[in-house]
């Protein structure tokens, strides 16, 4: 469960404050399917950002299965974000130097997933976003829509309680969406 209480960000440059979320409460329980929409700019990546522990917020109170994040350590919270929260980036943040497999394995390495565990998680979550046959191009090789495919394959190769995806369909076709939005939920 995600609870967040008044919650707030805000960037501090030079002698320049900016309000990029102003206070807001939201509840998230297991299993929900939650769209968060707004016009560009109006603090979207900035709370995934704080929802996934990637980003501090400023004031307010945010849980996380019940606890309370700004108290966990930055180990704590980074173990805790690549067992518990699957990331799917705009940007896709896929690493140009490592093929499909590799991109896919990368999350999980760090966790106590023996090899041919490792191996059945990335292929079972690139088999449906169509792309296990395509293991072993690299991101380069790839149209935006296959490297979003990608970041949404290693999203869910660790079966995160929680996925938060900044526009996991903007770079597909509507059949591809249809399909991406199904295996999200």
């Amino acid at each position: 469960m995600l609870a967040m209480k008044n919650l707030t960000k805000v960037f501090l440059t030079d002698e320049i404050k900016t309000q990029a979320l102003h206070p807001f409460e939201l509840t998230i329980n297991q299993g929900e399917f939650v769209s968060v929409i707004g016009p560009s700019g109006s603090g979207k990546t900035t709370f995934l950002n704080i929802a996934g522990l990637l980003e501090e917020h400023s004031e307010g109170l945010y849980e996380l299965d019940g606890l309370n994040v700004a108290l966990l350590s930055d180990k704590k919270k980074s173990a805790y974000r690549n067992e518990k929260i699957g990331f799917v980036f705009q940007s896709f943040n896929l690493i140009p130097e490592l093929n499909l497999y590799d991109n896919v394995d990368m999350p999980l390495r760090y966790r106590k997933f023996n090899r041919q565990e490792r191996h059945q998680r990335i292929m079972k979550s690139l088999e449906p976003v169509g792309l296990a046959c395509r293991n072993e191009h690299y991101p380069n090789q790839l149209s935006g829509g296959q490297q979003q495919r990608v970041a949404i394959a290693r999203a869910i190769a660790g079966t995160p309680s929680v996925i938060l995806a900044d526009e996991p369909t903007g770079n597909l076709d509507s059949k591809m969406a249809e399909g991406i939005m199904s295996l999200l939920k």
